[in-house]
């Protein structure tokens, strides 16, 4: 008589968190945010540029024809430059901007034929992609020099005391000195190394926010009700 023996499983082994490839991943987005956040200010320039250019001068020259085809062609600049962004939001934010209606991808209206060239003219959503270019702009001036802000201050603040001796003094000992009345380089250094320790130490946080402000106008401008 044969016996069969089944073996008792053991205890099972959950895989351990891998902490590097977490710390990976936080920096990775990190890096995306402020990419996004500097690169925001050339490319917003150029948006506003090209908007408000176009825009007067399409609607300048309306009554002269030319005004329609002007405006035609700036409105399909602004599908392009929201493709842009919607690409750069769903980057750093990993959540996709909604599709338009139709299946139509922004910015890409019907061509060949003159009517369906004119008729992103027609198009609410052609308008409000002009609509974010134009008030994105200064979201963005705003967020690019906070970012910079955070990132230089806070890298110069650490680093303060292998510079601070180049800085022409004038008689007095540095910011400490300025606003307190505390002399000496030591009570400087230590007052500026703080500050850039403050600004890296927050710099996370504060870049998450100013990326989520910028992406959000264009979450609520790209795209249809």
């Amino acid at each position: 008589m044969t016996t069969t023996t089944h073996a008792q499983p053991g205890p099972r082994t959950l895989p351990a968190l891998d902490s590097t490839a977490s710390g990976s991943r936080r920096g990775g987005r990190f890096g995306r945010e402020v990419g996004y956040l500097l690169s925001g200010l050339p490319l917003g320039i150029a948006a506003f540029t090209l908007m408000v250019t176009g825009f007067a001068l399409g609607v300048s020259t309306l009554v002269l024809v030319v005004g329609l085809p002007v405006l035609a062609g700036t409105l399909s600049m602004a599908g392009y430059l929201a493709r842009v962004e919607a690409d750069h939001i769903a980057a750093v934010t990993g959540r996709p901007l909604p599709g338009r209606a139709e299946g139509q991808a922004p910015g890409t209206a019907q061509r060949g034929s003159g009517s369906g060239r004119w008729k992103a003219v027609r198009d609410p959503q052609a308008w409000r992609e002009l609509a974010h270019a134009v008030l994105a702009f200064p979201v963005r001036v705003v967020t690019f020099s906070l970012t910079l802000t955070w990132l230089v201050g806070g890298l110069g603040g650490l680093t303060y005391g292998l510079w601070s001796w180049s800085i022409p003094r004038d008689g007095n000992d540095g910011l400490m000195d300025l606003a307190f009345g505390v002399t000496g380089r030591g009570p400087d250094i230590a007052f500026n190394t703080a500050v850039g320790v403050f600004l890296l130490v927050t710099s996370i946080p504060v870049v998450r926010g100013l990326a989520v402000t910028q992406a959000s106008l264009g979450r609520v401008l790209l795209r249809r009700d």
